[in-house]
Parts: structure tokens; sequence; C-alpha cells
């Protein structure tokens, strides 16, 4: 087959099955550029000029469901990052308000079900980084009411009851009230989300979660020996948990090669007063001007499909997704450069050999297969006992 035809076969097959993304930070772009005046970032059409995401590129990507996520930073504490959080799950509410014949608003495996038949795209929200909560268990459910249907236990820096993988541990993983926000987001059915912690915290939150837990953007360890990706030995847990891996793209957590560079160039927006994740035309401009001097690292959808050939290696083909992080990174691999690119990572794993029934599996059956599983555990623990008001 040539490579015309696997591509031809990957957008034939992802009609049918189609993408679930675990994680796209398009509403933090719209807050960060536009202050989420969508008329100036209409998505409707043609945004290639400032961001990753559109609906004419998610469409032509393939893609039937997506997390977005209501990301704040983590330097937000208190108060404020939970109102932050508020104004990004507002955010989501008005694009799906805005393109109702594209997206649909998603809280159950059913919803998601019925978007794919309907041929929209549901549309999910996962909140990264349990300081949005700030350290409450009814801010917790108050998202979840709002449709929050994963939190990520942390994001870069390590927040009073959970270590994240990228700063100074605290507490050698969960604490006790850590492990209580596990149980309590069991209890009402939100996913546990993994990305961003610690290995110390990943198998606490497997030992304690009773639910399946889910990697929304992380890969593998053993491939890119990076503290944001995922070991072996947590790989190796998720059978038995029914939780999802789901790699991401981003160059500087799959190529160990961009490790180095990226730090680099972060170091340079931050010496210019930006924040490292900034992607404002004035964070990008300064990455291209470093870039000229430094010639980057290049990912490409085979550096993903090594990692996605690991994980299901070590996890198995049912416990493995796919989580982009499109708009929350300055740069993406070649071939996968914005949401149009999932079909190029589909045919290259249909040229090493994956099946249609094993990429169906990881386009689109893992992530719902987990969702409806969250929610039959909710089911329970909710017949068995109330609300939690544990409290730090």
């Amino acid at each position: 087959m040539s490579a015309a035809q696997r591509l031809d076969e990957a957008r034939a097959l992802l009609a049918e099955h189609p993408v679930v993304d675990g994680h796209n930070d398009l509403p933090w772009a719209l807050r960060q550029q536009v202050r989420y005046d969508l008329t100036q970032r209409d998505i409707a059409g043609d945004q290639s000029a400032h961001l990753h995401t559109d609906i004419p590129r998610l469409r032509a990507g393939g893609v039937g469901a997506q997390f977005w996520s209501v990301y704040v930073r983590s330097d937000y504490t208190g108060d404020q990052a939970v109102s932050a959080t508020l104004e990004q799950i507002d955010a989501v509410s008005q694009l799906i308000d805005r393109y109702p014949g594209d997206l649909v608003r998603a809280l159950t495996a059913d919803d998601m079900e019925a978007a794919r038949a309907d041929g929209r795209i549901a549309s999910l929200m996962g909140a990264e980084g349990g300081h949005s909560i700030n350290n409450s268990l009814a801010t917790l459910r108050a998202l979840h009411h709002l449709g929050v249907r994963y939190m990520t236990l942390t994001h870069n820096d390590t927040i009073d009851w959970a270590d994240s993988a990228t700063d100074e541990p605290r507490h050698g993983g969960l604490t006790d009230f850590g492990r209580e926000v596990v149980r309590e987001m069991n209890r009402i059915g939100m996913l546990v989300d993994l990305s961003h912690v610690a290995a110390t915290t990943m198998r606490d939150a497997l030992e304690t979660s009773r639910a399946p837990v889910v990697f929304s953007h992380s890969s593998a360890r053993a491939v890119c020996d990076h503290p944001r990706n995922i070991p072996d030995d947590v790989l190796a847990m998720l059978p038995a948990n029914g939780g999802v891996a789901m790699a991401t793209f981003v160059p500087k957590f799959i190529l160990p090669e961009a490790v180095e560079w990226t730090l680099a160039a972060d170091e340079n927006l931050r010496a210019h007063g930006f924040h490292h994740l900034d992607t404002t035309p004035e964070a990008m401009a300064l990455h291209r001007e470093f870039e000229t001097a430094r010639p980057r690292p290049v990912a490409t959808a085979a550096t993903v499909a090594d990692h996605l050939d690991h994980m299901r290696e070590v996890a198995g083909v049912d416990h493995i997704g796919i989580g982009g992080d499109y708009d929350g990174t300055a740069f993406t691999p070649s071939g996968l450069d914005d949401v149009a690119g999932y079909p190029n990572l589909v045919a290259e794993l249909l040229a090493r050999g994956w099946s249609r029934a094993d990429l169906a599996k990881l386009t689109w059956s893992n992530a719902v297969r987990a969702l409806r599983d969250a929610e039959a555990v909710s089911r329970d623990l909710t017949a068995a006992h109330g609300p939690s008001n544990a409290h730090l």
C-alpha cells in the first residue's frame, strides 16, 4: 500500500472511529490572545495564523470528541484560580453556543456516542490542576455540576495535597486529603487525570482510585526520559485499573533531543518578560528568532508512533489514546502541525501494522469506555454514601 493509500485509509477509519482528543488548550489561547472575544478568533474559519485549532481543521483531522482544557496557570492560587477556571468554563460554553452545528456539549459516554451519530464534535471539559479547586471538595463538585469531567491533580507546581512531576516533592505523592480528593472524584464520576503529576502521585492515585484514571496528555518515559511522561511500572498498572494513557505530541516530552533545546527556549522567553507557556504573537516572534539562531530538533508523527508502540506493548491496546495538547505548546511535530494532522499519525500506525480494530480503540473506544466505567463506579458510590466534607 502506498503512502497516499494509507492516508486515504486513515481518513476513512477516522470517519467511522473519530479521534477523542484528551487535551486542547484553545480556551486559554483565546483568553491570552483576545480575552475571549470570539469575533476576533472566529473558529468557523481558518485561524491557522493564530491557533492550532479551528472547526475546519478539526473536521479535516477527524476529531469526534474533544476534552477542552479549562486550564489556569498554577501560579494562580486561591479564589483567583477558581474564578479564572470559571471564566474558562464559560469560554467553552460560549464556543458550544456559538457553533451548534459543529460542537455539542457532552457530559457522558452516551452523549459522546450521540454526538458521533449526529456528526457533531462532542465537547467535554477537563480542569488542569488541583489548584483550581482551592482545597475545597465543594468546589470540586461545583466544577462537576458545570460539566468538568476530569481534573488533572496538579499542573507544573506541587500543591498542598499532591506532588507535581516538575516541582520539588513535598508529600511523597498524595496526602490523606489528596486521596480523599480521588475518592470524591470517583464518587461524582469525574475522571482522575494523572498527567503532570509525580510518579509517586501516579502510584498513590492508582492505588486509591476505584474508577479508571486517564493521562490526558502524557507519553512514555522509557522512550523519552522526561518527568512529565509515564514510567513503565505505572503503564503496567493500567489494565487492572481500566485506565487510558493518551499520548501527547509536545516535542519536549517525546523527542529527547528537544528537551534541552526547549529548556533554553523557555528561558529565553522568561528573560524577555514572558511566561514560558505564552503563545501570543509577541512570544512566538521571540521563539522564531531563537530558532533561527539555534535550529530546533523536529519531532514527527513517527516520534509519536514510537511512544504509542511502546505504550501499547506495556499497557495493552485497550489502555492507550491520544491527547495532542494543541494550543498549549509553542511547537508541534512535523506532520502533526495542528488538529488537522491526526490522519498522518493513523497512517503511520497503519504502516507499522496496526489493525483497524486496534486503531478504533486508540482513537475512539478506549476513552469512551473509560468515561462509561467511571460513570458506573459513580452510581455505585453515590448509592452507598453522600458527599465528602473532608478538608485540609
